[in-house]
């Protein structure tokens, strides 16, 4: 399967006072050493920006590649119908995610590449996470959708065509939206 990856970094990263793709980590930032993991397994990484997007764009690492989402306010769909429109024709596949899951492990990618159903997504312990994979006859589907739609209403549509990959990777279900949520990432990587 030859998969994209579209990093969902839109918003205004309000409650951590700073755009989230820049947070350092791991020796680079939340957005860069998301785009190396996804890279690892995707022939194209994809970010769409919303809020401050020209900065963001300037600041990107190289070989990423950019989308400004300028309905970015609108919610969420709109980044990923962004994201969606720029996956190149070859890929029959994308795995996409928030810029706030930086941790996610490289065999999490590995398992959900491996589905034979429309749309993986990894789950520990019953609860479910990001990134989620989509295949491209969903593509259109989702493109169609008004911006008023939530993506999860539109994965959930899908139930019976969801495969659900247990791992191990409780990085799965970050959503660092505070200092204090960073703080306790940072805390976590230290620990290992």
């Amino acid at each position: 399967m030859k998969a994209a990856a579209i990093i969902l970094a839109a918003g205004e990263s309000r409650r951590m006072g700073r755009p989230k793709a820049t947070l350092p980590f791991r020796g680079g930032t939340f957005l860069s050493v998301l785009a190396e993991t996804l890279g690892l397994f995707c022939s194209t990484v994809i970010a769409v920006f919303g809020a401050s997007a020209d900065a963001l764009t300037a600041a990107a690492p190289a070989g990423l590649k950019t989308v400004a989402n300028r309905k970015w306010e609108q919610g969420m769909l709109t980044s990923l119908q962004a994201g969606l429109k720029a996956v190149p024709k070859s890929c029959d596949a994308v795995l996409f995610t928030l810029v706030d899951h930086p941790a996610v492990q490289p065999s999490t990618l590995a398992a959900l590449l491996q589905t034979t159903e429309p749309i993986a997504i990894p789950r520990n312990a019953g609860k479910r996470g990001h990134p989620v994979l989509l295949t491209r006859p969903l593509f259109e589907e989702f493109l169609r959708e008004p911006a008023t739609s939530q993506v999860r209403d539109l994965i959930n549509r899908h139930a019976d065509k969801i495969e659900y990959v247990e791992v191990s990777d409780t990085a799965i279900f970050d959503d660092i939206d505070d200092p204090a949520l960073y703080q306790q990432l940072l805390a976590r990587e230290s620990a290992l």
